[in-house]
């Protein structure tokens, strides 16, 4: 639609309906401002949502499936989904990790059962558990308000300073940066408590011998121990559903089959859209953009609206692992040989603790490991309602070099290794398969766009590329040098993972940018861009007003830090 009218124009558009999307729609709404919400598939979700693939009745969440994150975010629970459908399940145990040789650990919905299974595998590991659960209720606050706010997170690093005084402070430092094998190592004895941790670490794709990798590791199995990891009931289209709803409750317009081509710039300003049909959309106050940076940089701005050294440092911007995914629907449970396991909604398999070494290496090498690493999804297990009664839908994906071209054989040998890798661990589990179906990396990227090569998380969660440094040096925050323009997606900071932050915090730099300070929180924000693109390897010269940034942005970062 060509807008013809000013009334007709909305304060703000957002271009993709992710979860990030969909928060900095329901963000601004909320704030009182018009919304246009963009979706490129005939769904809003984008990498949250479910169909029945592997066989009738059986519902497979096609992308992401368990949200400990979306359980934990202050920004998901404030929107008070369960009055727009969204219902909570969890399985019996929340997460268990299956080894070769038949061993196996359970992360129970209670610390104490956690900690009783492992203290049966080796004295102490019990008690070990619980001093790290107790640290995590410790810091659990404000080091959730530090990862769930624009950075640098200066409130909520003052509220650990004060619980933590100098020597916590200094030991949450250290475990922000040890490789989660260090962790493991030093914490405990035998093989169980080492394998949660590692087991989680591997959701991101940071090897368990890198930096960072502990921080990872330790935060997810301890948000597993807190708030589970809960999936929606019906499937994770429940979830966005939910969140579309109440968009639409507060006024958002949502359009799907609706993909957007490039972002309108005028006068150094983002003005609104232009679709792939040749249409516009304008907005009168912002653009917000759930996509990958190096699309919005590289794809959707003009050339000259994109400063030259925030071109060469995209250049250097790193994706995470590729993804192949399978969705099995099965006749009956997973016959697993180890106990434990067929209570947990999510099972860590393929490989133990040396092995995940492997793995790693393998992708650093850019080829197909030999044993997989599965994270497999048992879903019924998690929400009887995925399935018909006595049977289960399940899925497992595992890692690839991102960037590869991955042939049709090529996947099919994959696949195969992913069905003896729970073979193994679980005998006659082949025979149970009454569907199947295969989801490449080049499917997950048609699928959405933005899961570039079958990337999950929109860039590397590697140290070099969080916090300030995502998406690139500098560019650690929602706003970006285009003013008007604002990046919700993953690419931003914290990155990837169902929590809404990136949207939310898109949503506030634009609200700040119009508030009773814009105009001085626009000058300053225009400094910090000159400032920045002035550095040594930067572009030389005057930067000209359509390389300069709004100045709602730092100045949101100064006044509406953590508020």
């Amino acid at each position: 639609m060509v807008n013809r009218s000013q009334e007709s124009v909305p304060d703000a558009v957002v271009v993709g309906a992710g979860p990030n999307g969909l928060v900095a729609a329901n963000a601004l709404a909320d704030a009182g401002w018009t919304v246009v919400l963009l979706e490129r598939n005939d769904e809003p979700g984008g990498a949250v949502r479910s169909a029945e693939v592997a066989a009738p009745g059986f519902v497979s969440d096609l992308f992401s499936a368990f949200y400990p994150l979306a359980a934990a975010s202050p920004v998901i629970r404030d929107l008070q989904l369960q009055d727009h459908g969204l219902h909570w399940m969890h399985a019996p145990a929340v997460v268990g990790h299956a080894t070769p040789d038949g061993g196996a650990a359970v992360l129970e919905r209670s610390p104490e059962d956690t900690a009783a299974g492992l203290e049966a595998q080796a004295a102490g590991d019990g008690e070990a558990w619980l001093a790290m659960y107790r640290h995590w209720r410790a810091v659990r606050d404000p080091l959730l308000q530090a990862l769930f706010t624009p950075f640098p997170p200066v409130r909520a690093a003052l509220r650990l300073a004060r619980r933590q005084r100098t020597a916590g402070l200094v030991e949450l430092a250290r475990l922000a940066a040890v490789p989660v094998r260090r962790l493991g190592h030093e914490r405990f004895t035998g093989p169980g408590g080492r394998l949660l941790l590692t087991g989680n670490a591997m959701h991101s794709d940071v090897p368990p011998d890198g930096a960072g990798s502990g921080f990872f590791g330790w935060l997810l199995a301890m948000l597993g121990q807190d708030v589970g990891f809960p999936v929606p009931r019906g499937g994770a289209g429940e979830l966005s559903g939910a969140m579309a709803r109440r968009a639409a409750s507060v006024g958002v317009e949502i359009r799907t089959g609706t993909a957007v081509q490039e972002v309108l710039v005028e006068g150094g300003r983002a003005v609104g859209v232009r679709l792939t049909d040749g249409t516009t959309v304008r907005a009168r106050r912002g653009v917000l953009a759930d996509v990958p940076a190096p699309l919005l940089y590289e794809q959707m701005l003009p050339a000259d609206a994109v400063p030259a050294k925030v071109r060469a440092d995209l250049d250097r911007f790193e994706w995470d692992s590729g993804t192949l995914k399978v969705n099995w629907a099965l006749d009956g449970p997973v016959p697993w040989a180890a106990p434990g396991l067929d209570r947990a909604g999510t099972v860590h398999l393929g490989v133990d603790e040396d092995g995940l070494l492997e793995v790693a290496k393998d992708l650093a090498l850019r080829r197909a490991p030999a044993r997989p690493f599965l994270l497999l999804g048992q879903m019924t297990t998690a929400d009887p309602t995925r399935s018909p009664a006595g049977t289960e839908s399940t899925w497992a994906y595992t890692h690839l070099p991102v960037g590869s071209d991955w042939s049709e054989e090529a996947i099919a040998e994959q696949v195969g290794r992913m069905r003896h890798a729970v073979e193994e661990v679980a005998p006659g589990f082949g025979a149970r398969i009454v569907g199947e179906y295969v989801q490449s990396p080049d499917q997950l990227q048609d699928w959405n766009p933005s899961l570039v090569g079958g990337s999950i998380n929109a860039g590397t969660s590697a140290i070099h590329q969080q916090l300030f440094l995502r998406p690139a040096p500098g560019l650690g925050r929602a706003e970006t040098p285009v003013e008007g323009l604002y990046l919700a997606g993953a690419s931003a900071h914290p990155g990837g993972g169902v929590h809404g932050t990136c949207g939310w915090n898109a949503a506030r730099a634009a609200l700040t940018a119009h508030g009773p300070l814009g105009v001085v929180k626009r000058a300053l924000v225009r400094t910090a861009w000159e400032r920045l693109l002035h550095e040594p390897g930067g572009r030389t010269g005057p930067v000209p007003l359509s390389a300069r940034p709004t100045a709602d942005h730092l100045a949101t970062s100064r006044a509406g830090i953590d508020d």
